[in-house]
């Protein structure tokens, strides 16, 4: 090679790569936030700066890009189960991983479209997942053994509890961004054993207008149309 050349290779050109990587995994975030997993590719390559091509020599399909971008989000959410069963007061923390989990569905389109996926291809995901699952599970027979949360509750609920805030939290984001508390508050007080006492207030609830302009909102994502996710990818 000529001496003064510009041309990068070995240890430069891989610490190159390591960091366009970053940047992507980044924008993908941001990204998939924003705006929802089935946002183009081209949309993540440009907020990264880097060309499409980039983009897919790091992660050659959309999966990859996916599985990559959401092993932070559980990562996350099984600190957040750990945190809740370090809770000293078992309903207290069951309420804690709740909230946590449904205002985490309504500040992230992301995480409202990946509730509905599955990443077998994924060993890092799938372990993480495992293990938060574990630890769900003796959160839930925790708050029973307690006394406070209904014996007939499954660990699984919570699956059918984040699929009815998804739909939720995408039809009010902008009109009634809150509107899960009063959700989730609702909810959580149908999980209580019988005989046991609510403490916190419900919230309050979202005027007739933003109910409508949600409304509106919905019908016109259903009529735009928007192309099947897969569950396993």
């Amino acid at each position: 090679m000529a001496a003064g050349s510009t041309r990068r290779s070995g240890p430069a050109l891989r610490v190159d790569a390591e960091r366009n990587r970053e940047r992507i995994l980044r924008a993908a975030r941001e990204v998939f936030s924003e705006r929802g997993i089935e946002v183009g590719l081209e949309e993540i390559a440009r907020r990264a700066g880097v060309g499409i091509a980039t983009l897919y020599r790091r992660f050659p399909t959309r999966a990859d890009l996916l599985e990559a971008s959401i092993e932070e989000n559980i990562r996350d959410y099984r600190a957040a189960v750990g945190r809740a069963l370090e809770n000293p007061i078992p309903w207290a923390g069951f309420r804690e991983l709740i909230e946590y989990l449904c205002g985490a569905q309504a500040a992230d389109a992301g995480l409202r479209d990946l509730i509905t996926l599955r990443f077998p291809s994924s060993s890092a995901v799938e372990e993480l997942k495992a293990e938060a699952h574990a630890e769900l599970e003796e959160l839930v027979a925790r708050a029973q053994r307690n006394g406070s949360l209904r014996p007939d509750f499954v660990a699984a609920d919570i699956g059918l509890l984040l699929l009815a805030n998804a739909g939720l939290a995408a039809a009010t984001h902008e009109a009634a961004p809150d509107a899960w508390r009063r959700f989730t508050a609702y909810l959580l007080d149908a999980f209580r054993a019988e005989g046991s006492t609510r403490t916190d207030p419900i919230p309050a609830a979202p005027t007739a207008d933003q109910i409508e302009r949600s409304v509106q909102s919905m019908v016109t994502t259903v009529h735009r149309g928007r192309p099947p996710v897969h569950q396993d990818l």
